[in-house]
């Protein structure tokens, strides 16, 4: 397969490891920042896609957009028609537990959401989905290596971004979710279904706590802690 309606990259040019955040703008910060001799191979729909080396390593980094939808199809193809093992998803998200500050940085150990997704893709009616554990332990591994704190949470996917009632107190003390994000629960539930590995860290942007938030400038180019674990646990 040459391309598809999403993605115009030829078969070979994009890495098995692919970072996916949710601004495709972040990719190209990532691509022109870490990465050595970035050459971009997707541009459809603005969705922009890069391949280059990390540390003599290949690696891609390719946006997603918002939503389960939108990660949805960009995973399922990067798996399916591009032979992608590893997607490090890293995205922003907003703290739903007191313990957690701005620019902190988490690890998913579970997802979940009240989206239908997973049922609707394949008949999977589990309202938890769970990333790769040997992916997860390389992120952990990464960021001891780099000294840069982690923290281990649930995440809460959610297919809403203006609820009527803005209330989070549901969430966070009935199902247990330390933070909202829009993507992981379809990214982990493709990984599954594909046999395939998938991981997401989340940078806390906002906080339904403390109503502290990060601009959009800091959000496209100041998660760095976020970007140099994933990049190395890409390569490990």
């Amino acid at each position: 397969m040459m391309s598809t309606p999403h993605n115009s990259a030829k078969p070979g040019e994009i890495a098995k490891t692919v970072l996916m955040p949710g601004d495709p703008l972040r990719a190209k910060f990532i691509a022109e920042n870490f990465l050595e001799n970035p050459v971009q191979f997707n541009s459809v729909r603005n969705m922009l896609g890069y391949t280059g080396t990390y540390k003599g390593k290949k690696v891609s980094v390719m946006g997603s957009g918002m939503g389960m939808p939108s990660i949805g199809i960009y995973s399922y193809e990067l798996y399916k028609f591009y032979d992608v093992e590893n997607i490090i998803r890293i995205g922003s998200g907003g703290a739903y537990s007191p313990e957690l500050d701005l620019f902190d940085t988490i690890l998913a150990k579970d997802c979940w959401s009240e989206s239908t997704f997973a049922k609707v893709q394949s008949g999977d009616e589990s309202d938890i989905q769970t990333p790769s554990p040997e992916l997860n332990q390389k992120i952990i591994d990464a960021a001891k290596k780099l000294d840069i704190p982690l923290t281990l949470g649930r995440i809460h996917s959610s297919d809403v971004f203006y609820h009527e009632d803005d209330s989070t107190d549901d969430f966070y003390k009935n199902h247990g979710c330390d933070v909202v994000e829009m993507e992981s629960f379809a990214l982990f539930h493709n990984a599954k279904v594909l046999g395939k590995h998938a991981a997401c860290l989340i940078t806390v942007s906002d906080s339904f706590v403390t109503h502290k938030e990060t601009t959009a400038e800091e959000r496209q180019t100041s998660f760095t802690s976020m970007m140099k674990i994933a990049l190395e646990a890409a390569i490990s």
